[in-house]
């Protein structure tokens, strides 16, 4: 019988940290935000090795802002209510009504038990909406089907972010933890979770923006193709957006929003893969898709091949 030799584990354990060492250098002290959302929300040991994660990133010298959606949680309640839920273009149709909803069980509940669980390990985390301190100001909405405009009710679209706020905890060691409600003139809007994250990137000038989806990545041309994307530029996934799928639409335009406005890079990665953040962020392979500005892909370059710390822009 072969027994595992400590010294060897040990020492596997030691070539991991020093392969993460060039990454650790390159993401001291930059802001990373984080769309949290899908099964790794209802999943628990996935939500608690997700708090592990952002504290290690906060320990490990990055700054992360974590920003939530909340649909499991916020169908289970309208089921409970004889709600029905719809949705059009990949987007919830938000009535006033559903609205009610919307508010109360992303800011009520899942931010507060986020919240928790990353206070677990510390009085880090501090939640809050976008609503709090205009930090997400919006406008109404509309989707776009067949040619045609389709109200989809109380949805809106970030239009302005005030950043101060988080720039303050930030600076004060904490991690913001938001939900995606927004405030307008006239009153609260629903904003996807995926757009509040990239229009939080860009104001916040973040050096990632990181999707957890329920998927590896985007593929080349699914369900024929399956053969995973794991670089593409801005200019080729503009090209892709009308053949994806509607649930991808929003994520995927949500990366192309947030590095054609100063992101360097955005990834899709699968949270349901425990410690999927370290994996993408402090390893040299890295996993899921990364969506980089066209002018960080030499001509000819290979779209599946990683990128090197030193190679990756400022």
């Amino acid at each position: 019988m072969t027994h595992p030799n400590p010294h060897t584990d040990a020492q596997e354990k030691a070539a991991t940290l020093i392969e993460a060492l060039p990454w650790l250098r390159r993401f001291h002290g930059r802001i990373v935000v984080v769309k949290y959302g899908g099964n790794a929300m209802v999943d628990e040991e996935l939500r608690v090795r997700f708090a592990e994660n952002i504290v290690f990133l906060r320990y490990a010298g990055l700054r992360p802002v974590v920003v939530h959606g909340g649909g499991p949680q916020i169908n289970a309640q309208l089921d409970r209510l004889g709600v029905e839920s719809t949705f059009t273009a990949g987007l919830r149709v938000t009535t006033r009504e559903t609205l009610d909803v919307v508010r109360m069980v992303l800011t009520g509940q899942v931010n507060r038990d986020i919240v928790g669980l990353i206070n677990a390990h510390g009085p880090l985390a501090v939640g809050m909406s976008g609503e709090d301190a205009q930090l997400l100001t919006a406008e109404r909405k509309t989707a776009e089907v067949d040619g045609e405009t389709v109200d989809i009710g109380h949805v809106g679209e970030v239009v302005r972010v005030d950043p101060s706020v988080l720039t303050t905890l930030l600076d004060d060691g904490r991690i913001p933890v938001v939900s995606s409600i927004a405030r307008a003139p006239e009153g609260v809007y629903n904003v996807n979770a995926d757009t509040a994250a990239a229009a939080l990137a860009v104001g916040l000038g973040a050096s990632k923006l990181i999707m957890l989806t329920d998927v590896e990545g985007l593929f080349a041309d699914y369900p024929q193709n399956t053969d995973l994307i794991s670089r593409l530029t801005a200019s080729r996934l503009r090209a892709m957006l009308g053949d994806l799928s509607a649930g991808m639409v929003p994520k995927m335009e949500a990366c192309l929003r947030a590095v054609t406005g100063g992101v360097p890079q955005a990834h899709v990665i699968d949270g349901r893969v425990p410690n999927s953040m370290l994996l993408e962020v402090f390893t040299n392979r890295g996993i899921g898709t990364m969506v980089v500005h066209d002018s960080e892909q030499p001509a000819g370059a290979d779209t599946s091949a990683p990128t090197s710390p030193d190679q990756e822009p400022t």
